[in-house]
């Protein structure tokens, strides 16, 4: 259980990196990984309590880190 947690922690951070060098957002590098440490974090804990998931946990970490650089920038950003 919590070699898939880190593991889903380590893809979070690959794709928070990749998609700052592909120009994908911008955030930062920092945030755009602690942004992606959250998503996967909410959607391992959902996987946990729930048993709800996408697939495997690689493609889970994949889908909340994604989603979660969608969701939150935005959201940040309407408020100003």
């Amino acid at each position: 259980m919590f070699f898939s947690f880190f593991g889903s922690m380590v893809i979070a951070g690959i794709v928070g990196y990749l998609s700052e060098r592909w120009d994908l957002t911008r955030n930062g590098i920092l945030p755009s990984i602690i942004i992606c440490l959250g998503g996967v974090f909410l959607v391992y804990m959902i996987r946990i309590m729930f048993h709800l998931s996408f697939g495997s946990p690689g493609l889970d970490a994949i889908i909340g880190a994604a989603g979660a650089l969608i969701l939150v920038p935005t959201a940040g950003r309407g408020r100003r």
